[in-house]
């Protein structure tokens, strides 16, 4: 949308829906009306539920960034500000700043509980969320087993192609769908989702024949499409990162090994109201995921943030982004210890806003499982829902995780294992003082 000058008359925007779909917005002279007024106007247009302006919120996004807009927010003032923001949370360059351009997008609101998007009874509405995690799944970002894979695809099947019939779905007619269907391959490491599908052996069946027997399997012709569609969402409520906003990053790589290499790898940081991910991005796997209870965190190096004379010192690295610090318990030799992870996003900031909200909002740890609704039909039992195997990749892989690991030694703090070139976090004058499910920043 363009954010530049007034709206000349009869112009509009369009704002994309979950399904690629686009619906035309008519564009009122700056600054324009609100997020919450255009969700108010939308939820009319689409015949939505009240409930649907807490399910879904308005967000700006580019292949740069993707930022959900408060309620507050003008989109017309977002988008004139939208180099300003590019030049403060992201690492592009000039050149590519100049040219991106953003587009308004209904997606789910961050802070709507997976507890209540399960009790939606509109199927207008859980189609939309359908979508939308569906997106998600094929777009690769939450990582997933193949026994998981197989289950969202074949609900997908059904809903596309509607109730199994033998002789009618074949192989042949699944194979030209399988990208519709299945998430995209990881290019290494556990071989990728279509890999381990399709891994060569003996009596091993090919994706397309393992997705098929478990389209038949799924609900028949009595299934209505909204049971079909929740228990998508169900199932996709299993995912580490699913209800969550995602922000690019970097970790530090262990040094040692048989290369011996250090640097940075890049990871995808999901933060929600459980809690907080790190994924691998490449490899589709988990690295690390911490409730809110289990970790204390910081915000270093935000541009305009006070108490931060230790970053810049001598052997550290300072002129990278800021970096998010992320405090849990582990152990070393069977000994505890606390652990501390560094994560350099120029989204930092971002991330430790959200976090902070999420806890005050109540975030602490993954929802108990719901019982359906009275006059809810159970989850079906359609689709294979086997466990994940010990090498799946929900699995948390802390030692690929380079951290700073310390012990209480009387009434100060002792390194276990200092890693190179690590900034001073004892240093910092006690500017960091853990409490319980999070962090008080001085």
């Amino acid at each position: 949308m363009e954010g530049e000058g007034p709206a000349a008359p009869g112009a509009t925007a369009l704002l994309y829906l979950p399904d690629a779909s686009a619906v035309p917005l008519p564009l009122e002279p700056p600054p324009g009306p609100t997020a919450a007024e255009l969700l108010l106007r939308l939820q009319g247009a689409l015949s939505l539920p009240p409930v649907a302006t807490e399910a879904l919120a308005l967000w700006m996004s580019s292949p740069l960034l993707a930022v959900q807009l408060k309620p507050r927010h003008r989109p017309l003032r977002v988008a004139r500000r939208w180099p300003e923001l590019l030049l403060r949370l992201s690492s592009a360059p000039p050149e590519d700043i100049g040219t991106d351009e953003p587009c308004l997008q209904l997606r789910r609101n961050v802070f709507f509980p997976k507890s209540r998007e399960l009790e939606v009874q509109s199927e207008a509405l859980l189609r939309l969320l359908y979508e939308e995690a569906r997106g998600q799944v094929l777009g690769g970002r939450l990582p997933l087993a193949p026994p998981q894979a197989l289950a969202l695809g074949a609900l997908s099947c059904r809903l596309r192609l509607g109730p199994f019939q033998q002789g009618l779905h074949t192989e042949r007619t699944i194979r030209p769908l399988l990208p519709e269907l299945l998430p995209r391959a990881a290019p290494r490491g556990w071989g990728g989702l279509w890999g381990a599908l399709v891994r060569r052996g003996p009596r091993e069946p090919p994706p397309e024949q393992r997705l098929l027997e478990a389209f038949a399997r799924t609900p028949g012709p009595g299934a209505p499409p909204a049971e079909l569609h929740r228990d998508f969402l169900r199932r996709c409520h299993e995912l580490p990162g699913y209800g969550c906003a995602f922000f690019p990053g970097a970790i530090e790589r262990p040094h040692g090994g048989l290369l011996g290499r250090g640097g940075l790898r890049p990871v995808t940081i999901a933060v929600g109201l459980e809690g907080v991910t790190i994924i691998d991005p490449r490899e589709k796997l988990v690295l690390l995921t911490l409730t809110y209870p289990e970790l204390c965190w910081e915000l270093v190096g935000a541009v305009g943030q006070e108490g931060d004379e230790a970053m810049g010192q001598e052997g550290d690295e300072a002129a990278g982004p800021p970096q998010l610090w992320l405090e849990f318990d582990g152990d070393h030799e069977g000994a505890p210890v606390n652990r501390l992870l560094r994560v350099f996003s120029p989204q930092a900031e971002l991330m430790s806003a959200l976090i902070e909200c999420c806890i005050e909002l109540g975030g602490a740890g993954p929802e108990p499982a719901q019982a359906p609704p009275p006059g809810q039909a159970p989850p079906t039992e359609g689709p294979a829902h086997e466990p994940p195997s010990k090498g799946a990749p929900l699995r948390p892989r802390l030692q690929r995780l380079a951290t700073i690991d310390y012990v209480q030694d009387g009434q100060e703090l002792r390194r276990v294992k200092p890693p190179r070139r690590s900034a001073s976090f004892f240093g910092r004058g006690g500017s960091y003082s853990a409490v319980a499910g999070g962090a008080e920043q001085a």
